[in-house]
C-alpha cells in the first residue's frame, strides 16, 4: 500500500526529460501508481543530465523519477503495443509529450486507447496547441522561453536576451499538468466520464509572461508600454552590501520607510516620489537606485538584523552550495542521505508540502530502465510464456534482473 491521497490512482506515464516526469514525480509522490514506460534506451535525461555513477543513472533522472515503476518496451512491435493496450486498460491516466502525429502513429489516441479503457483520462503535453500553425513543431524548454518571452523579459532588463538557466517552462507547464490530471480525475469521479487533456508549452508560458507583463496595453486603447517596471527594472535584482549580496523586497509603507531610517535617508518618508506605494511605483527607478546604493554601507550580516528586527523583507542572496548547507533546511531535515539499491548513497529532498492525513510511505528509489517490466506485465494479465517471449523477441527489456 502507497499510500498518500492518489493511492489506487494508476499513471501510465510515456514522458521524457522533465515536463511530464515532474508531473508524474508530484503524482507518484502522493500514493498514484506511476508506470513509467520507456524506450529499449531509456529516457533521454539518464544520460542528458551528465554522468552518474552507473550509466543511464544521472542525478536528474534520479530526483525527476523516484516513486515510479519503470517498464521498457519497443512500441514499433505490435507485441509490445499489445502488452501497453493490456496495461492501459487498467490505468486512470495516460500521459505523454509526444507530438500528435507520432501517437497517431503508435495507434495510442485518446480515441485508440478509450476502445480497451472507456473512463481513461489522458494528458496530452507538447509545445503548441493544436489548432493553430505551429501545431507540428518540435519544442523544448528553450524553444519556449525564446518564443514565450521569458527571453525578452531578460533583454527588457538588461539588454540581451537570454534564457533562465534551468528549465522554467518544462516545471510551469509539469506542475500545470498535475493541476489538470486531478480537476479530470474529479470530474470522472463525479460523472463516471474520462476525457482527453490538450496542454501546450507555449500558451500557458505566454499567458503566465503576459499575467504579468502585459501591464497597460491591457487596456483598449494602450494606455503605454508593456512590461512591469518593478521587475524589469535593472536593480531588481540581490544588491551589493559591504562583503556580498542581499535580496530585499521592501513593498508597504512600513516596510520602505524602515529601509529609509535603516540607509540613513529618514527625510525620504516625506519625499513626493517616495511617500506611498503609488509613488514609488511611479518613481520605480529612483527608488530601486537610492535602496541599492543605501545598502552598500554595511555587511549582509548587518543588514539581515536591522531588518529582521525592523520586519523588511529579506534575506541573503546564497549561492547553491550555501542552499545545500542552509540553516533552515537543515532544522526541517529537507535534505535526507538515502541509500540507493544500484547508486549507493545519495541526496534525496523531502517533500515541501505537508498534508494532516499524510503522503506517500512507501518511497520507492529511481528505477533502472525496465526494472520492474516482469511484474508490471503479471499485473496486466500476460502469461509467463508471453512475458517470456516478449523478452526474447526485445520487444521488452528486462531490467529487474
Amino acid at each position: 500500500m502507497a499510500g498518500g491521497p492518489l493511492e489506487g490512482v494508476r499513471i501510465v506515464d510515456l514522458t521524457s526529460v522533465v515536463v511530464g516526469p515532474l508531473a508524474t514525480q508530484v503524482m507518484a509522490d502522493h500514493g498514484a501508481d506511476v508506470i513509467k514506460v520507456e524506450a529499449p534506451s531509456g529516457d533521454i535525461v539518464r544520460t542528458l543530465a551528465g554522468k552518474g555513477r552507473n550509466p543511464h543513472m544521472s542525478g536528474k533522472f534520479l530526483h525527476l523519477n523516484r516513486n515510479k515503476r519503470s517498464i521498457a518496451l519497443d512500441l514499433k512491435q505490435p507485441a509490445a503495443h499489445d502488452a501497453l493496450l493490456k496495461i492501459l486498460s487498467t490505468a486512470d491516466v495516460m500521459i505523454w509529450n509526444m507530438r500528435p502525429p507520432a501517437m497517431k502513429r503508435l495507434k495510442l489516441t485518446y480515441e485508440d486507447v478509450c476502445k480497451v479503457n472507456p473512463k481513461i483520462i489522458t494528458c496530452g503535453m507538447y509545445g503548441f496547441g493544436q489548432s493553430g500553425r505551429y501545431k507540428n513543431k518540435p519544442a523544448y524548454d528553450s524553444i519556449i522561453q525564446g518564443s514565450g518571452g521569458i527571453a525578452a523579459l531578460y533583454y527588457m532588463a538588461t539588454g540581451e536576451p537570454r534564457y533562465l538557466p534551468m528549465v522554467v517552462a518544462d516545471r510551469t507547464v509539469g506542475l500545470i499538468a498535475v493541476q489538470m490530471m486531478l480537476m479530470a480525475l474529479y470530474h470522472r469521479e463525479r460523472t463516471g466520464h474520462g476525457q482527453a487533456i490538450e496542454l501546450p508549452m507555449f500558451e500557458n508560458i505566454v499567458k503566465a509572461t503576459l499575467e504579468e507583463h502585459m501591464y497597460l496595453k491591457t487596456f483598449v486603447p494602450p494606455l503605454g508600454e508593456m512590461g512591469d517596471p518593478r521587475l524589469i527594472d535593472p536593480q531588481s535584482r540581490p544588491l551589493p552590501t559591504k562583503d556580498g549580496y542581499i535580496s530585499i523586497s521592501a513593498n508597504t509603507d512600513a516596510q520602505a520607510f524602515a529601509v529609509f531610517d535603516a540607509i540613513g535617508r529618514p527625510e525620504l518618508k516625506t519625499d513626493p516620489r517616495l511617500c506611498s506605494v503609488a509613488a514609488r511605483f511611479k518613481n520605480t527607478a529612483d527608488y530601486f537606485s537610492i535602496r541599492a546604493e543605501g545598502l552598500k554601507q554595511k555587511t549582509t550580516a548587518e543588514w539581515m538584523e536591522i531588518f529582521d528586527r525592523t520586519d523588511v523583507p529579506a534575506m541573503p542572496f546564497q549561492t547553491l552550495d550555501q542552499i545545500m548547507e542552509d540553516p533552515h533546511l537543515k532544522d526541517i531535515g529537507f535534505f535526507e542521505t538515502i541509500e540507493h539499491p544500484t547508486e549507493g548513497k545519495i541526496i534525496n529532498m523531502k517533500l515541501p508540502n505537508k498534508l494532516s492525513r499524510g503522503a506517500r510511505t512507501d518511497f520507492r528509489p529511481a528505477p533502472k530502465i525496465g526494472q520492474q517490466s516482469v511484474e508490471i506485465l503479471r499485473e496486466a494479465g500476460l502469461a509467463e510464456a508471453e512475458i517470456t517471449a516478449l523478452i526474447q523477441s526485445g520487444a521488452v527489456v528486462d531490467g529487474g534482473k
